[in-house]
């Protein structure tokens, strides 16, 4: 009977183990074929990318690279398939690409992106910063050197990593552009977490407009009855709301189902219960972004006006007016990772703050928005602002205190130097699983040349 026992509860045993394993490893699978199916579709359709390229370079890591993928030029598609598994992903103009996921494709395909959101210039015929004109200026800058810098960084990958992209503005002047061969100006690249930034913007004219307040605690049901109603859109934006959240990218984590299984982001984020004290902890979320880009939603009256607002008010105003903000299967713009712009667009963007909200003599963001955005979150150690990160800890030890910049997980980088007058931009394949890019010594090295 012992030995019956014993046998049976082996068994039992086993047969959890494996059912556990199973069900793991199917969402494994739901991240990795959604995983490749979003970034690729993306990089194709939005970024024109060649997906061989993309192949062997962006989804060449883990078990990513194992997925197979087919590209449907015709339905604007990428299909990826993985072990027993597969994802979808889908383009359309305006909302760029979106994984199928708690909806059908025919569901997303009936929605049109608002029109008439075009600016009223030309890039092509208009000065820099709004146009694409550069005229020559002397800045002292040393255009030898920083041409050394540039070259050593995009053809040989001195400082590590794969640098697709590289700008640098000094005193608001374009002084170092280059890419690698196939890429150009008007490619647009992924921002991943620099988007965030870009959320920040968006609260921050709201402010501006006296619609929010960010000291208030923020208006979401599921929270009314509960200790997450003390949540303040400025613990949001600081990463201190005190949710739970996983921000590992390397497994199955609270991030990665969040982008790749979720069809209304910010609800999952929405949904985690609180372990900490609003404003007495902090810890990296991608999730709390999404939350914010849903209260931005909730302040207009209808989607129309959500979409249009970021681009008549932002990214039309600072020069960026083709960049793609994705959004996800609920509609919700993805604040936390998906926008797509050009080097240029970026580097416009990090003379907006440069110049404390002000970009070609109009003021975008209200006075004081820069210093609040770049004031360390209490719980930070001086890394962290409001959906900036900061150099006050001194993380980069060559580069000035008052650096901010815009950081993406796979080494996507806005620097703004307001003591050195400097933006620079480098975009490319860099993550630090995989090493990261010596930005130090790249930063060091560009500082060295005024």
């Amino acid at each position: 009977m012992t030995r019956k026992k014993i046998f049976y509860g082996v068994m039992l045993a086993l047969m959890t183990f494996l059912i556990s394993s199973v069900i793991y490893t199917n969402s494994l699978i739901t991240i990795i074929t959604g995983y490749a199916a979003k970034n690729l579709g993306s990089a194709v359709f939005v970024s024109h990318r060649e997906p061989a390229n993309v192949e062997t370079t962006d989804l060449n890591f883990s078990f990513i690279r194992f997925a197979k993928n087919s590209v449907n030029y015709n339905e604007k598609s990428v299909t990826s398939h993985f072990l027993w598994g597969k994802s979808k992903a889908i383009y359309r103009d305006g909302f760029g690409v979106t994984l199928l996921r708690g909806t059908t494709e025919e569901t997303l395909r009936r929605k049109n992106y608002p029109v008439n959101i075009k600016p009223a210039y030309s890039q092509d015929t208009i000065p820099w910063p709004l146009g694409n004109i550069f005229h020559d200026t002397v800045t002292g800058i040393d255009r030898v050197a920083l041409d050394n810098i540039t070259k050593r960084l995009i053809n040989d990958n001195a400082y590590k990593g794969n640098a697709f992209a590289f700008m640098v503005l000094y005193k608001g002047i374009p002084v170092a552009e280059a890419y690698k061969p196939q890429f150009n100006q008007s490619t647009r690249f992924i921002s991943w977490s620099m988007a965030k930034s870009f959320t920040n913007a968006m609260v921050g004219i709201l402010v501006k407009e006296g619609k929010i307040d960010i000291n208030k605690p923020v208006d979401i049901e599921e929270w009314k009855n509960d200790e997450r109603r003390k949540i303040t859109l400025n613990n949001l934006m600081q990463m201190q709301s005190g949710l739970k959240w996983n921000e590992n990218y390397g497994n199955r984590s609270d991030v990665t189902v969040m982008l790749h299984c979720e069809s209304d982001m910010s609800h999952f984020a929405v949904d985690q219960p609180l372990e900490h004290q609003p404003g007495s902890f902090w810890y990296y979320s991608s999730g709390t972004s999404n939350i914010v880009t849903y209260l931005i939603r909730k302040q207009f009256s209808s989607d129309t006006s959500y979409y249009a607002f970021a681009h008549t008010q932002l990214l039309n105003k600072a020069g960026m007016p083709d960049a793609v903000f994705e959004v996800d299967p609920s509609g919700t713009l993805v604040g936390s990772s998906y926008l797509y712009a050009t080097a240029r667009d970026f580097a416009r963007f990090g003379l907006l703050y440069l110049n404390d909200g002000v970009f070609n003599g109009e003021r975008i963001l209200p006075e004081g928005w820069v210093k609040y955005t770049t004031s360390a979150a209490s719980a930070s150690k001086g890394e962290y602002g409001a959906f900036f990160w900061l150099n006050k800890g001194k993380k980069l030890p060559s580069v000035p205190e008052d650096m901010f910049m815009c950081n993406g997980h796979d080494g996507q980088r806005i620097f703004i130097i307001p003591s050195e007058e400097l933006v620079v931009v480098v975009l490319g394949f860099s993550p630090a699983l995989k090493g990261g890019m010596d930005f130090d010594r790249l930063l060091k090295d560009i500082i060295s040349t005024i």
